[in-house]
């Protein structure tokens, strides 16, 4: 990061928290590509990563960081700052890349008269904790023509300090880039989009990918009105919001749902990660007190029901009495060892279940104890446990207790 940026990005936080609405700048990294054929004949891409500036303005200002590539945002009906209200600068993620429309002309609708052709550049803002992701799509406009399907290969040379005067021609959009979601649940994934203009021939669907397998789930041409497959309401649909809706989630609904736009030449899409996560059904085959004879002997299990995805941990754990009650001072509880693990069984539902168990033999001496059994899995906060205290009855004066396997 340049010294420059630096200074302003200390001065703007000296100022107090600003969200990006407030900014008139950002700073992103604009990773531009250099295409070459190889000694061995092969098309190789290096990845040229360059510091730049997304700076909100007018045509003609100043910029804000006169040492890095300036993408000097103008005015339409299209702000991307709109999209990112109430976020802090320092939470975003800021990427430029160039975007090959692969020799497609399509004279834009706003396009200013003098100047027939465009330049394209894909701006993406992600949020650091992953609650949104957005690309919007930056016009330049030029008065030289695409060189054709392959034009990565002839992109015009951008200079350290040079200043594009842009605007934004699409936004697309999604609050829900990772979702977590239990079974015979309703999920809603959200992706919206917006142009900067009216009447535009747009064409969305939607596809599910998992291990390699590809489904097209929904698609809808706005100019023909043919749509195929459920999911998105066509009235919402008209209005920019194409999200689409799972109505009751089963394992097979896991996987990376991806959300597409079409306006030529522009395509955009954003993927949705959906991963199936079921919290264990924890149960232990005694009730909450436990009564044996001193000597006396029970199999004590605890089961963890209906979880997914595999892993779980059970841990069983036993507290003296004389630590009952205490908040400070009290010994920590004691991890039971050589417990017994079933293997896991594997659900008609594709969920999966594990005991853990042991053989108490009743002391007096332990009567008073707890036992706890803690069942911790990922789509737990904190684990789930079960306990039950343990009262032994009779006479015997000299007597042992032990865990036998």
């Amino acid at each position: 990061m340049g010294l420059i940026l630096k200074i302003l990005i200390y001065l703007y936080l000296c100022a107090g928290v600003l969200s990006i609405h407030q900014m008139p700048w950002l700073p992103c990294q604009f990773t531009d590509e250099n295409v070459f054929v190889n000694s061995e004949g092969l098309t190789e891409t290096q990845l040229i990563h360059r510091e730049a500036m997304l700076q909100f303005g007018q045509r003609g200002d100043a910029p804000v960081n006169p040492h890095a590539i300036t993408f000097l945002v103008t005015g339409s009906k299209l702000d991307l700052r709109r999209y990112v209200e109430g976020v802090e600068a320092e939470q975003l993620e800021c990427e430029l890349r160039r975007y090959s429309t692969e020799g497609i002309h399509v004279r834009w609708p706003v396009q200013a008269s003098q100047q027939e052709y465009n330049r394209w550049f894909s701006c993406t803002l992600k949020h650091s904790k992953g609650l949104f992701t957005i690309t919007g799509f930056l016009r330049h406009p030029s008065d030289q023509p695409p060189t054709g399907q392959q034009d990565y290969r002839s992109w015009p040379a951008i200079r350290d300090r040079e200043i594009l005067t842009t605007s934004v021609a699409m936004v697309i959009k999604t609050e829900s880039p990772s979702v977590k979601a239990g079974l015979s649940s309703k999920q809603k994934l959200h992706c919206q989009f917006a142009l900067d203009h009216k009447g535009p021939n747009i064409t969305v669907e939607w596809y599910w990918q998992y291990r390699g397998e590809r489904t097209r789930l929904f698609s809808h041409t706005s100019r023909t009105g043919q749509t195929q497959g459920t999911g998105v309401g066509l009235k919402s649909l008209a209005g920019g919001d194409a999200s689409y809706t799972i109505p009751f989630t089963k394992m097979s609904s896991e996987g990376t749902y991806i959300c597409s736009v079409l306006v030529n030449p522009l395509f955009a899409s954003l993927d949705i990660n959906l991963r199936i996560e079921e919290p264990p059904r924890v149960s232990v085959n005694v009730g909450s007190a436990l009564s044996l004879q001193d000597g006396g002997e029970q199999k004590v299990v605890c089961e963890a029901e209906s979880y997914y995805p595999l892993d779980v941990e059970i841990v069983w754990y036993e507290q003296d009495p004389a630590a009952s009650g205490q908040r400070v001072g009290a010994p920590l509880p004691k991890v039971l060892q050589n417990i017994l693990l079933s293997s896991h069984k594997h659900n008609q539902d594709k969920t999966y279940s594990l005991s853990a168990f042991f053989y108490l033999r009743a002391s007096l001496r332990d009567s008073g104890r707890q036992f706890t059994c803690s069942v911790s899995h990922q789509s737990l906060r904190v684990p789930i446990k079960k306990s039950f205290i343990l009262t032994v009855e009779g006479e015997r004066r000299e007597s042992s207790r032990t865990v036998v396997l």
